[in-house]
Order: C-alpha cells, then structure tokens, then sequence
C-alpha cells in the first residue's frame, strides 16, 4: 500500500456518477510521528461479501489539506 503525498487535478472528457452507493470509514493513524489519514470503502449490499474492505486509501498530512 502506499501513501497519497499529492493530488493533481487533471480534465475528463466525460464524467458520471457511480450508482452504487457504500460506507467510507475513516481513521487517524501516526507514523513515524506524522498523522496520516486512512478511508476505507465497504462493499455495498449486492456484493458477494457485504461490508467487506473493498479499498483502503491513506494519505499523509499535506494531502489531507
């Protein structure tokens, strides 16, 4: 797993919203001294597993802001 430093902002030719709906959870954990802010997303309710970890994202302080 790696930890998001930066976002760029970047132009799509086309956008839509996703029209499945899930639970995001979030923590606050500290490495090495810095905080770093990790969001799970769970599977939605039609999925095999319900409320199974689908993805984990972690991003440290300066990509939070």
């Amino acid at each position: 797993m790696a930890v998001i430093i930066q976002f760029k902002h970047e132009e799509q030719s086309r956008s839509s919203r996703h029209p499945t709906e899930v639970i995001c959870k979030y923590f606050i954990l500290e490495r090495d001294g810095n905080k770093i802010i990790q969001l799970n997303t769970y599977g939605s309710t039609e999925r095999e597993i319900p409320d199974k970890v689908s993805q984990t994202l972690q991003l440290d302080s300066s990509a939070a802001k």
